[in-house]
């Protein structure tokens, strides 16, 4: 159970997207049922039968960075850095008035570095070897994203990487609300990032049939939860929330924006990359959250799907939010933010969490856009192609991942 003696806040938010550079313009594409998914650029899909991805286009670090530090870092820690300095100045942190040594960086990743280790390998592979960058390892290894935001903006505390695939933000986050509710930090900049668009992971996906082959309409390829959806669509990005002690938060007059009362984690113990087809994984860690939060299942007001749009993960989902939630499952709106910007992987969980936290602040749910043919084991109410204004004060945030890792946090309106 949780510990009342410690709550946790958000003051402060972050987001480079395929939407956009900034929350706003994240938020505003979601409301909107944009799509920002469009022909791959990032690597060459010409050999592969997913042609298309969800890129953050045009993004220069050194808005952000200074240029000999960038070309230092992967893009997926130049991502994590660029929104974790939105969530910074969002939250209104003074460096000179906290004790930076109880600030942490808890980040979720999937896979580090992929483009600059498909580099190096076809470097060895012309003899090239012995020029390899002495910056790779410190570019690529998983864990340097949360080691250079730490570094940059002097967080002293904590600081660690989840990789739980899919998972991985939205475990970062509940292990983010535990160090604070242990007394560990009074501060952490959490979420996740990924930039894993490259031939090597077009390959792996591709090989496990687990991506859309539909090439000719970018904008209408993922389809959550529609009975004609046929894979995801690898995409990019970082999602970051400054979460704080509530108590800390009030002394230093910050605007707190949400809570965040509850995180659940399980393990399907099924197959390596195949979920569970009953969904009692995924329902479990529903209702470990749940459970987490002191609140009843009829309590949640909206669901942030996990809605990847491949046919056996939203199936199993949607058995997955029935389990756990009873009867309220046919009542409580349900979208997914995959549907807009893909599949970002590791760090889907912490751009569904920003898009949570102004689910709760603004009153509306963003649509499941390219809803269109209802499965009949997908029966849910989808919030199908338009926003819809709603006042929530409970949201549920799932995320699902290869191995059967599943991980939920949920966030509530702030009451004093």
């Amino acid at each position: 159970m949780r510990n009342l003696n410690k709550r946790v806040v958000v003051t402060g938010l972050g987001a480079i997207t395929p939407l956009g550079e900034s929350v706003s313009e994240f938020w505003n594409g979601l409301v909107s049922g944009t799509s920002g998914v469009g022909p791959m650029t990032l690597a060459d899909p010409s050999a592969y039968s997913c042609k298309i991805s969800g890129e953050v286009s045009n993004f220069d670090p050194e808005k952000h960075i200074d240029k000999r530090e960038a070309r230092r870092m992967s893009r997926f820690s130049q991502l994590a850095i660029s929104a974790s300095s939105e969530a910074l100045n969002a939250a209104g942190i003074s460096y000179e008035k906290i004790d930076r040594t109880r600030m942490g960086v808890i980040l979720g990743n999937g896979n580090g570095g992929y483009p600059d280790i498909e580099a190096a390998v076809r470097q060895i592979a012309r003899g090239e070897g012995t020029r390899l960058s002495p910056f790779y390892f410190p570019m690529t290894l998983p864990n340097m994203a949360a080691a250079n935001v730490s570094r940059l903006f002097g967080a002293e505390g904590v600081c660690s990487t989840v990789t739980t695939a899919c998972a991985a933000s939205t475990h970062a986050i509940g292990d983010a609300m535990t160090a604070i509710r242990n007394g560990i930090a009074d501060v952490v900049i959490t979420g996740g990032a990924e930039a894993g668009i490259s031939e090597l992971g077009l390959a792996g996906f591709c090989a496990m049939r687990a991506l859309t082959s539909r090439n000719d309409q970018p904008e209408s390829a993922s389809r959550p939860f529609d009975l004609e959806r046929d894979g995801f669509i690898p995409s990019e990005g970082a999602g970051i929330l400054i979460l704080e002690e509530m108590e800390h938060a009030i002394s230093r007059g910050a605007d707190i924006i949400v809570e965040l009362i509850g995180s659940g984690s399980s393990s399907d113990a099924f197959h390596q990359f195949q979920p569970d087809s009953t969904g009692a994984g995924a329902a479990r860690a529903i209702s470990l959250a749940i459970n987490d939060a002191g609140i009843q299942p009829d309590e949640i007001d909206y669901i942030n799907a996990h809605g990847t749009s491949t046919p056996l993960n939203d199936a199993i989902e949607t058995n997955a939010i029935k389990s756990a939630l009873g009867g309220s499952a046919n009542s409580v709106p349900i979208s997914s933010t995959k549907s807009m910007i893909g599949h970002a992987l590791g760090a889907s969980g912490g751009m569904e969490a920003v898009a949570c936290v102004k689910t709760i602040e603004t009153g509306i749910i963003h649509p499941t856009i390219n809803y269109s043919n209802p499965d009949p084991d997908c029966g849910l109410d989808y919030v199908p192609n338009i926003a819809r204004d709603l006042p929530v004060s409970t949201v549920l945030s799932n995320s699902f991942g290869f191995g059967g890792q599943n991980s939920c946090v949920i966030f509530r309106a702030f009451e004093q």
